[in-house]
């Protein structure tokens, strides 16, 4: 199993547990996501995005509600698309013995103690990344329909930083 942590920034040598600031109540951790999840995060950090895949044996329900045969659908807003194409994130790859699953999200995992990556990966091209695994990347004028429409327990979504997001008309 692999464990990742993506940043803009290529040269952290060590993660220090830390209170998120999404989370306020939570005590301090060091964050990583499994390889299953790790496309939640092929994006510029700040970027707004809703994400959505079916769950097993739901997938032509999913392709029928979302219009799509891809994996996965992702989508991000116009305003970001410069940025999709210009940014480069690494992906710092960790020992998964020091972690554990974190219960609130699926594919998220925490560690209480200091945590040093064993490698790291830089990834130019987000773009080519969605395309390579097949996940459909839409670009749309606003995320607000997707937002809402994902939000069910017929499939995963994830929704990330909304507040950046244009405002909901």
């Amino acid at each position: 199993m692999a464990l990742y942590h993506f940043s803009e920034d290529p040269a952290i040598d060590r993660f220090t547990p830390h209170v998120p600031r999404t989370n306020p109540d939570h005590p301090p951790a060091v964050w990583a996501i499994d390889a299953d999840h790790a496309p939640l995060y092929w994006f510029p950090r700040d970027c707004p995005r809703v994400t959505a895949w079916p769950k097993p044996g739901d997938k032509q329900y999913f392709d029928d509600v979302f219009a799509t045969t891809a994996p996965r659908l992702h989508a991000i807003e116009w305003a970001w698309l410069a940025a999709m194409t210009t940014t480069t994130i690494y992906r710092y790859r960790f020992d998964p013995a020091r972690f554990r699953p974190w219960p609130e999200a699926n594919g998220q995992w925490i560690s209480d103690e200091a945590v040093e990556p064993v490698a790291v990966d830089r990834i130019d091209h987000l773009l080519g990344a969605h395309d390579a695994a097949g996940i459909e990347l839409r670009v749309v004028a606003s995320l607000w329909d997707l937002h809402d429409r994902v939000q069910s327990d017929r499939w995963d979504f994830s929704i990330v930083r909304m507040s950046n997001a244009e405002p909901r008309s």
